[in-house]
């Protein structure tokens, strides 16, 4: 009887090679490592895309409004300094900030569309009244040794894009009515916004006046105010129920609900880094360093929630690539690494649809559509490989299970980092138990 010719040393090696559990999982790795270049060219895509909306928003706000700073009334008071011989030797600008500084107003949103891209944008209206007291003025005026010129002492009302001022501003000091003109002389603390002469302004004998208007401007996301008051009070109010709080202070009272939201803020000068009263430029850039208030939010963005999940992306490849070869040692069937770089392909794939679809319709449905093409596809997929359903069944419950902790971890931004850890101990516990009885190293 003759006998079969044993292998030779490269037929043994190639033996060795394709049914070795340890070069599979080398080339396993291999693979998921070389699936992370599309995955970050996944990331690339994000990045562009966000691009254009932030151009897009851009382009809204320079036609809009861009954010408003709204500062103000200061009072400047031109102080010449006389020499012996009565002839003017230099002048000094005195500003003079109000005692009481309180603003009341309602913030109105809105959306504007460019292409399939968002801003958000608003309408404001604002009621502001300041008392001021000129007798504060004595003694910096007795420093300088100079002689006020009241002729050309003006109001400045600090407006940082005067684009969104929709209404003429209507100045009443002491019930005399002033209308407000555009621009500020450069020696103001306030640097855009509009004047008001102070020539035609009727003080009381103690030197106490008030100051009143109202501000009607649009603006685009950020609400700024400066707490130029010895005491400022400023309460805000609006419909919109994703506010941010920004800036030097937050409100001392706020309340947030499905309704809207309302913020007060109290600053007094204690709290600030300038006084209520100096000469020339000394503390002028104190006055944007204080600056405070509100930005309309608009929850986590679509391209950010993606790139979250785009990060997961090693996890989601790895973990998958591993039931799969979890299934194979089971089932004692073999796939090729073909397959695996079509699973792998399908998984990045994901990511793509993902971006386009959330562009189209809410992110959540997005992620669902997604995520369940995906998974119907590796599915279905899987059967070429499994001979039952039953293993398919299982892989298609573990990748729900994946996609559905991947959205609850990109949603939870705040508990991402927990939420991360915990499912990957659960993910390796699971694991290890499920592969605590394959013999690694063949029949033993």
């Amino acid at each position: 009887m003759q006998e079969n010719p044993s292998p030779g040393a490269f037929e043994q090696l190639n033996n060795w090679f394709t049914r070795s559990i340890t070069v599979k999982l080398i080339i396993i790795v291999f693979l998921a490592l070389i699936l992370l270049i599309p995955a970050s060219m996944v990331q690339g895509i994000i990045n562009e895309r966000e691009s254009k909306q932030s151009y897009a928003a851009e382009s809204i706000s320079n036609e809009w409004a861009s954010e408003q700073n709204v500062a103000g009334p200061v009072l400047t008071v031109p102080v010449a300094v006389i020499n012996p011989d009565g002839s003017k030797q230099w002048t000094n600008y005195v500003h003079l900030l109000p005692d009481d500084l309180v603003i009341d107003g309602n913030v109105a949103p809105q959306s504007l569309h460019r292409g399939i891209y968002d801003a958000v944008v608003y309408t404001t209206a604002l009621d502001i009244k300041a008392t001021f007291d000129l007798s504060k003025l004595n003694s910096e005026i007795q420093d300088i040794k100079g002689i006020p010129d009241w002729q050309k002492a003006y109001f400045a009302v600090g407006i940082s894009d005067l684009r969104g001022v929709k209404d003429n501003i209507l100045v009443a000091v002491n019930n005399n009515s002033i209308t407000a003109k555009a621009g500020v002389a450069k020696e103001s603390p306030i640097h855009h916004g509009v004047s008001v002469p102070f020539k035609d302004v009727k003080i009381d004998s103690n030197g106490k006046f008030t100051v009143q208007y109202k501000l009607a401007l649009q603006g685009s996301q950020m609400l700024e105010f400066q707490p130029l008051g010895n005491t400022t009070n400023i309460e805000i109010r609006s419909k919109w129920t994703n506010p941010s709080f920004t800036g030097a202070f937050l409100p001392d009272e706020r309340v947030i609900n499905d309704q809207g939201f309302a913020a007060n803020w109290r600053v007094l000068e204690l709290n600030r880094n300038f006084p209520q009263t100096w000469k020339n430029d000394e503390y002028n850039i104190g006055l944007d360093e204080s600056a405070f208030g509100i930005t309309l939010m608009t929850g986590p963005d679509d391209y950010q929630k993606s790139m979250r999940s785009v990060k997961y992306a090693i996890l989601t490849i790895g973990l998958t690539f591993l039931l799969f070869f979890l299934f194979e040692i089971m089932n004692k069937r073999r796939m090729h690494p073909f397959q695996y770089i079509l699973v792998g392909l399908a998984l990045c794939l994901f990511y793509i649809l993902l971006i386009s679809l959330s562009e189209q319709m809410a992110f959540n449905l997005a992620y669902i559509i997604s995520s369940m093409t995906i998974i119907l596809m590796i599915t279905l997929y899987s059967r070429t490989v499994f001979p039952k359903w039953r293993s398919s069944g299982i892989l298609a419950i573990i990748l729900i299970a994946l996609y559905t902790y991947l959205f609850v971890t990109i949603q939870i931004s705040d508990y991402a980092l927990l939420l991360g850890s915990l499912g990957l101990t659960l993910m390796l516990a699971v694991t290890m138990y499920a592969t605590r009885k394959i013999k690694w190293y063949g029949n033993e």
